[in-house]
């Protein structure tokens, strides 16, 4: 990450990056949904990123001839949680009917991450977290209320994937973080297909034909948005800080919850809007420390 402030060129040219990164990871919810009408979930997210992490490899070579064994050995760990907390994510897909939804549940890993490096690695975290940690909450119960106060299976799954990636998150941070990002990224995303592709084979039925429009969805999620995200993620990020970086990734549930609105014709109700917003406000006060150092100037 640079050191100092990004000229005014390079700082558009980031914003443009991420910005893009965000609107393809909204892509990637529908891509994924769409797949999954014609292909089970757990076969699907294995093959997804068996093929972004080969794909991917194929940029990443040098970084991954470095690797010594304790540094594979790590990375190894983190890809099983990033395996764990995608089975969770394409479990809650599969079983859920509004993406916008998903999209904010799924974001609450953001809130959790202070908290969980309070519990297992003592970081003090700032105070914003506190605040932030009741309005994901609240967020949370207004959508399980929709139902009538009933959490639905779809949403238990997305709540935790949150906590699996915000644990992973946790772990990257303390564990590789000597481990080049394009290295480890390769070992998460093969891990996922190592440890989820038998499985799926043993419990799930393979599809019997393979469409065009399900091989494209597949692929559109593979290379689209897994490989090309991560590459345009990783290159915006090294332009600007990280500050500035967090608060345009922090609008991916927002894409999402329109790119849904626009393909699935989906809507939400008052209660939605409240919860989603909830969790939105939850995200911003979670970062404040960040937001309110970028618009101090300090980035």
């Amino acid at each position: 990450m640079p050191s100092h402030a990004p000229a005014a060129g390079q700082r558009l040219e980031a914003d443009l990056l991420l910005t893009l990164t965000t609107l393809i990871a909204a892509a990637g919810w529908i891509f994924s949904k769409e797949a999954l009408a014609g292909m089970p979930p757990l076969t699907f997210v294995g093959l997804r990123f068996a093929i972004a992490g080969l794909v991917l490899a194929m940029f990443s070579l040098p970084q991954l001839r470095a690797l010594d064994l304790r540094s594979l050995r790590d990375s190894v760990l983190v890809g099983a949680l990033f395996a764990a907390g995608m089975v969770l994510w394409i479990l809650g897909l599969s079983h859920s009917s509004h993406l916008g939804e998903a999209s904010f549940i799924s974001s609450m890993g953001i809130v959790l991450v202070p908290v969980f490096a309070r519990l297992f690695f003592g970081d003090r975290p700032p105070a914003s977290t506190w605040f932030a940690l009741p309005l994901a909450l609240g967020g949370f119960a207004c959508l399980s209320l929709e139902g009538g106060f009933r959490i639905e299976l779809g949403q238990w799954f997305f709540l935790g994937a949150a906590t699996v990636f915000a644990l992973m998150f946790n772990v990257n941070s303390h564990v590789v973080r000597n481990v080049p990002v394009r290295a480890l990224s390769v070992v998460q995303m093969l891990a996922v297909g190592v440890l989820v592709l038998p499985p799926a084979l043993l419990i799930e039925t393979w599809p019997q034909q393979w469409s065009g429009a399900m091989l494209g969805w597949l692929f559109a999620s593979a290379l689209l948005a897994t490989t090309l995200r991560f590459l345009l993620q990783l290159y915006g990020q090294s332009l600007t800080t990280p500050s500035h970086a967090a608060l345009i990734m922090m609008l991916e549930p927002v894409w999402t919850a329109l790119a849904a609105a626009w393909w699935f014709a989906e809507t939400m109700s008052a209660l939605q809007l409240a919860g989603c917003g909830l969790i939105f406000l939850a995200l911003v006060v979670s970062r404040w420390v960040w937001i309110r150092g970028l618009f101090g100037g300090r980035g």
